[in-house]
C-alpha cells in the first residue's frame, strides 16, 4: 500500500515524538500540490504538476549530471516521496521539497539531453484544478551543450541563507564556553536515505540533533548552534562556513545510511583523510558529497578552494584532534550501540573540510536495518544516544584543556 505523503508526515511524528516538527504541517497557506503526472508525446516528455492555485515557475536546464530543475514558491507537497524513484521515458527519477525559506524545488534526473520546450499554465475546467504544464523535447548532446553554453542561459540561483541564526557570541566570561555546531544531515528536497518503514534520514537526523542540542546545552559550558533547525535544504559548503562563522571549537555532522544489505548494522564515526581508509568509506563520501547536485545545484563554476584546502598544514592539526574526539568518541558509545567493523573509518566528506574546526561525521546505524530503525526511532534510545556523545565532548574537552596547561 502507497501511503500518502501527508500519512507519513503524521506516522513519523507519532513514532518520534518531536514537537519542532509540526511546525511543516500542511495546514499552512501554501499552495497544494496534489498530484505529478509523466506522459510520453510522440518523443516528447509532458510533467503535469495539479495544484489548488496558480504556481509561478521557472524551469532550466543542468549538465553534470542532466537536470531538468523546476523552482516554485513555497508549496505543501501532498504526494509520497517515493513517486520519485520511478520516471518514465527519458525521466530516470524525480523528486521535489523545500529549497531554502520560501522557496520549493523539482529536480528531474535525465537519461538523455532533453530541453524545456514549453512551461505554461491551464487554469481550472470543472473539477479539474490548476495545472502547470511542463514540456521536455529530446536533443544530440551536442545541441544540449550549445544550450547551456549560451550567455543568457539561466543559472541555478544557490538558495538564500538559511533561517538558522548563529547566536552571537556572548560577552567572555572568565572562561569562554566552547562552541559546538551539529549539523543535521540532508533536509529540504534532499532526503537522504529512506528506512524500511519509509522514514526520511533528514527527520531522523534533525531530531537526534535536537536532542544532542538540548544535552549539551544542559552542560552550561557549551554555546550549541545547529547547521539547520527545520525541514530546510543547506548547501554542503555553507554547513562549513556555518561552523567557522560561529567560531565553532567542534562540529558534528549526524546521519544514518542506508543500503541494499538490510542484514548491515551498527554505527560508525568518520575523520576527513586524504586518502579513504576502505571502500566502503569511500563510497559513502562520494554519496553524501552528492547532496547539492541531488538539490539541482549548478556546481560547475565552483571553487576549488575547499578541495585543495587539505594540504593547509592547519588542517592537518585539526584532522589529529578530530581523530582525537573520534576515539573518545567510540569509546563512549560502545556499552550503547554496535559499532560496524573498523568502527572508526576516514574518508573525504566535503561537510568535514573546515580547516580550523575538528570535525566527525557520525553515522548512527542502518534505516536498511530493521534493528537500527526501530532504535533511531525510538525517542528514549536518543536521549541515552545523545548523552553517550555529550560525555565524549566533556572528555574531549577536558583533554585538550589538560594539553594545553588550562
Amino acid at each position: 500500500m502507497v501511503c500518502t505523503n501527508k500519512v507519513l508526515f503524521a506516522l513519523f511524528v507519532a513514532v518520534l515524538g518531536i514537537g519542532a516538527l509540526t511546525a511543516f504541517n500542511p495546514a499552512r497557506a501554501a499552495p497544494a500540490v496534489s498530484e505529478i503526472r509523466i506522459g510520453v508525446h510522440s518523443e516528447k516528455l509532458r510533467i503535469v504538476l495539479e495544484s489548488d492555485a496558480k504556481l509561478p515557475a521557472i524551469a532550466f536546464e543542468l549538465g553534470g549530471p542532466l537536470r531538468i530543475v523546476l523552482d516554485l514558491p513555497d508549496v505543501d507537497w501532498r504526494i509520497d516521496p517515493a513517486r520519485g524513484e520511478r520516471g518514465r521515458g527519458f525521466v530516470g527519477s524525480f523528486r521535489f521539497g523545500q529549497f531554502a525559506p520560501g522557496r520549493s524545488r523539482m529536480v528531474l534526473d535525465l537519461t538523455r539531453p532533453a530541453l524545456v520546450d514549453k512551461l505554461f499554465h491551464i487554469p481550472p475546467v470543472g473539477a479539474r484544478p490548476w495545472r502547470l504544464v511542463l514540456d521536455l523535447a529530446p536533443v544530440t548532446a551536442e545541441a544540449f551543450t550549445r544550450h547551456l553554453a549560451r550567455p543568457d542561459a539561466p543559472k541555478a540561483e544557490p538558495p538564500a541563507r538559511t533561517a538558522v541564526i548563529v547566536p552571537p557570541p556572548r560577552p567572555a566570561p572568565a572562561a569562554r564556553k566552547k562552541v559546538v555546531v551539529i549539523d543535521p544531515g540532508h533536509g529540504g528536497i534532499d532526503p537522504g536515505a529512506v528506512g524500511r518503514r519509509k522514514v526520511y534520514e533528514k527527520f531522523v537526523t534533525l531530531a537526534m540533533a535536537q536532542q544532542l542540542q538540548k544535552e549539551l546545552a544542559r552542560r552550561g559550558r557549551y554555546r550549541v548552534v545547529l547547521t539547520r533547525d527545520k525541514d530546510t535544504f543547506v548547501r554542503l559548503r555553507e554547513r562549513v562556513g556555518i561552523a567557522r562563522a560561529a567560531g565553532a571549537d567542534l562540529f558534528i555532522s549526524l546521519h544514518a545510511d542506508s543500503i541494499a544489505n538490510r542484514k548491515v548494522r551498527g554505527a560508525a564515526v568518520y575523520t576527513l583523510s586524504e586518502t579513504s581508509s576502505d571502500k566502503e568509506a569511500a563510497d559513502l563520501a562520494a554519496k553524501e558529497n552528492k547532496a547539492d547536485l541531488i538539490a539541482g545545484m549548478d556546481l560547475t563554476g565552483e571553487s576549488t578552494e575547499v578541495t585543495n584546502i587539505l594540504i593547509d598544514l592547519a588542517q592537518r592539526e585539526t584532522m589529529n584532534h578530530s581523530a582525537a574526539f573520534a576515539r573518545v568518541l567510540v569509546d563512549d558509545m560502545t556499552d550503547l550501540t554496535k559499532f560496524v567493523r573498523k568502527s572508526h573509518r576516514f574518508a573525504g566528506f566535503a561537510v568535514l573540510k573546515a580547516p580550523d574546526v575538528p570535525s566527525v561525521l557520525i553515522e548512527m546505524g542502518y534505516l536498511s536495518n530493521s534493528a537500527d530503525e526501530a532504535r533511531l526511532l525510538k525517542p528514549s534510545y536518543r536521549v541515552e544516544l545523545a548523552r553517550a556523545i555529550t560525555e565524549a565532548v566533556d572528555a574531549y574537552f577536558e583533554r585538550r584543556a589538560r594539553e594545553n596547561g588550562q
